[in-house]
């Protein structure tokens, strides 16, 4: 189990527990072996001679060796607990952990439902894997050397059996888990697939209904769910034949211990109760192995959970602090694209953005202007190092933004996106997520400067008003302005708006564009935007055209020089005012 012993160092704030449970297993099994030698006593020494007191003494102490192996019991079951929850816990939050230090592109590439899968159903085997482990991974093997000990002691001819028996089921067990171990990988492979089925139909609910595509979202979640049946179905059938050849090696073993040890009881060479005694012995040998095949499953689907942690856990982000990365001082924001190229996921024969060249100086506001899929977002994604240039390099103030620090830059960089994200929580929890000591005062004031407050004191509790999950009792257009309220909240150097206010009617739009006028200033300034009514006061405009410039300038030098730009404004405005 490689995979899973590589998360089993979380194990070392729980050692005391981890070191107790097996301890206190050890007891339990001490006491279970006793119990066949006390019956052999009780059968050869009490009943064999009539002498019911030794048969009544004797029992006292099978029942004292019970009591003791009960107490063992319960205690390894508490101190398994005990580490596996913990263990469980650490894991998570350790998964969480690394899953927040992820790049963007990392988190393209692991896709949201396959992470949820991980941080839950994941965890959750291989936190079952630990708490087994101390118990019963530890019972087994204990109980079946012991009882070998113990057969060999009792009669060393008939221990012999062991030397069939034993090998026998070994084989059987490992070649049980190297069958399984890929179907249980390809099991949490398909409940992958059930989850984004599931995260992408709850997300988009409004949808589904709006087409009236009930029935066929049904059809795909009845693919992903039967796929995901039919794989356990595969699995499990392998295992079903574990118990029925255990089973049948352990009576096979019975009945040769019948046999062999009633002609010893005939020659003189063993009593009864040894012969029964060894029978107990061997039983428990082989039941602890049976043990172990019930565990087979768990183990495979356990080690294959854990395969698809450490896959996430020893993932490098692909945007990394450089070894003399230094905070970003005070930004004055003047912004340089030098010869910039980007690729998503190393494709070089895909590239985004070919040889962007501009500069923008502290202040200024640029707009971003392109068809769909021409770059525009990839663009200001590489400001704040939420990917990193494939090519070229990116200044802010003279200096390349991979020589800064991820953290303290992004503090100095307010983002509003056109699909902003909010989190359960009240309104005023929303719009000072970057600033949570924010005061009530700067908290108003930013919905005021986005247009939210209206809205905001109509709501039943005003500020205090829980957002449900992602925003569900909100309108795109709320959504949109408190996004822009918690950019602006703040304070940024640089002000980065991605088609912010696209959901937001035309008056109301004019009216944060009223208000942004203001409080940019000072402040460098990008705006994606759909509506060419937007960006027409901007100080540039840079027009995107597969993944090139294709002009730069501000409204009237476009209009007299970029055919593109003229395209675009004819389009949405009408012809005469050409």
């Amino acid at each position: 189990m490689p995979a899973t012993r590589r998360l089993f160092h979380l194990l070392r704030p729980y050692w005391l527990w981890a070191t107790l449970a097996p301890l206190a297993m050890m007891l339990e099994v001490v006491m279970d072996l006793l119990q066949p030698t006390l019956i052999a006593h009780i059968i050869d020494d009490g009943i064999a001679r009539q002498d019911a007191a030794f048969v009544v003494r004797t029992s006292g102490w099978m029942v004292t060796a019970a009591v003791i192996g009960l107490a063992g019991g319960m205690a390894c079951t508490v101190f398994a607990i005990l580490a596996a929850q913990g263990f469980g816990a650490d894991l998570r939050h350790a998964l969480f952990g690394k899953v927040q230090a992820l790049s963007f592109g990392n988190l393209d590439q692991l896709e949201t439902g396959k992470l949820i899968t991980r941080l839950t159903n994941d965890v959750t085997q291989v936190q079952e894997l630990v708490a087994m482990a101390l118990r019963i991974m530890v019972r087994a093997p204990l109980l079946m050397v012991g009882s070998v000990v113990m057969a060999v002691i009792t009669s060393p001819r008939l221990a012999l059996l062991f030397l069939v028996l034993l090998p026998a089921i070994l084989l059987l067990l490992v070649w049980i888990i190297r069958k399984t171990l890929p179907l249980f990988a390809g099991v949490q492979q398909r409940l992958d697939a059930l989850n984004i089925v599931m995260q992408e139909n709850l997300a988009g609910v409004r949808v589904v209904k709006a087409f009236v595509r009930g029935a066929h979202e049904r059809a795909r979640f009845g693919d992903a769910n039967n796929d995901l049946m039919q794989q356990n179905l595969r699995a499990i059938r392998t295992m079903a034949i574990t118990m029925p050849l255990v089973t049948f090696t352990l009576n096979a073993g019975v009945v040769a211990a019948l046999w062999f040890g009633g002609v010893q009881v005939q020659a003189g060479e063993l009593q009864i109760g040894q012969v029964i005694a060894f029978i107990n012995y061997l039983t428990q040998a082989l039941m602890a192995l049976t043990m172990v095949s019930m565990l087979v499953m768990r183990v495979a689907r356990a080690e294959a959970s854990a395969a698809r942690i450490g896959e996430v856990m020893e993932s490098t982000p692909q945007v990394q602090d450089q070894p003399t990365a230094r905070p970003a001082a005070t930004l004055r924001g003047r912004v340089a694209f030098e010869q910039v190229r980007f690729t998503y996921n190393g494709d070089e024969e895909e590239p985004v953005l070919k040889a962007i060249d501009f500069v923008v100086e502290p202040g200024e506001t640029v707009a971003v202007l392109g068809a769909t899929g021409a770059g525009k977002s990839s663009l200001i994604n590489l400001i704040p190092r939420f990917y990193d240039v494939s090519g070229g390099r990116i200044t802010i103030d003279a200096i390349d933004v991979r020589e800064l620090e991820q953290a303290s830059l992004r503090r100095q960089i307010g983002v509003a996106l056109q699909e902003p994200v909010l989190f359960s929580g009240t309104i005023r929890d929303n719009i000072r997520y970057g600033r949570p000591d924010a005061a009530e005062t700067d908290v108003v004031a930013a919905a005021k400067l986005a247009q939210a407050h209206d809205f905001i004191m109509a709501l039943p509790g005003g500020y205090d008003a829980v957002v449900g999950q992602r925003g569900v009792n909100l309108s795109g257009g709320q959504k949109q302005r408190l996004a822009i309220a918690r950019a602006l909240l703040i304070d940024p150097a640089i002000l980065i708006l991605d088609d912010s206010t696209s959901a937001v009617d035309v008056a109301t739009e004019a009216r944060i564009q009223d208000e942004l006028a203001r409080v940019r200033q000072g402040r460098t300034t990008f705006m994606v935007a759909q509506r060419i009514s937007s960006v027409l006061t901007a100080d540039k405009i840079l027009v995107l055209d597969d993944g090139q410039v294709a002009a730069v300038g501000d409204h009237r030098t476009l209009l007299a020089t970029s055919p593109l730009y003229r395209e675009i404004y004819a389009s949405q405005l009408e012809p005469e005012l050409l």
